[in-house]
């Protein structure tokens, strides 16, 4: 387990203090939060799914597996985002912005982990 993987969840957790500490809405946060976990687990799902399928030499196969599931975690959080925002304005507007810093942090946590020498077939997803 590498660290810069993980990021995105320290972002998280120190989040909060943030949306405490900055009077932000909570129920952004609290969708944000709770829609972004359930995106990590349909990640760590699918990694494991598409790395057994190119151990077992179904590149196709895996390389869909990380194409539909990287859009559908797309329109997961969007969608998320979107029905608070309707529900609550500020608060759409606060889970969009956490959102955002999420995403920005994952990649950026991915392309490091991917640029300083993670083994071969750890990275997919």
């Amino acid at each position: 387990m590498s660290p810069p993987k993980y990021v995105d969840l320290l972002v998280l957790a120190a989040a909060l203090a943030v949306f405490l500490l900055g009077g932000f809405p909570l129920l952004g946060y609290a969708v944000a939060a709770g829609s972004w976990l359930v995106q990590r687990g349909i990640q760590t799902v699918a990694t494991r799914r598409a790395t057994a399928e190119l151990a077992a030499g179904n590149r196709q196969k895996a390389m869909g597996i990380v194409a539909a599931t990287t859009l559908g975690r797309v329109w997961l959080m969007a969608t998320a985002v979107l029905l608070v925002g309707l529900a609550e304005r500020e608060a759409g507007l606060a889970a969009a912005i956490l959102v955002l810093v999420l995403f920005t942090v994952s990649f950026a946590a991915q392309g490091l982990s991917h640029l300083f020498g993670e083994p071969e077939g750890q990275g997919v997803g």
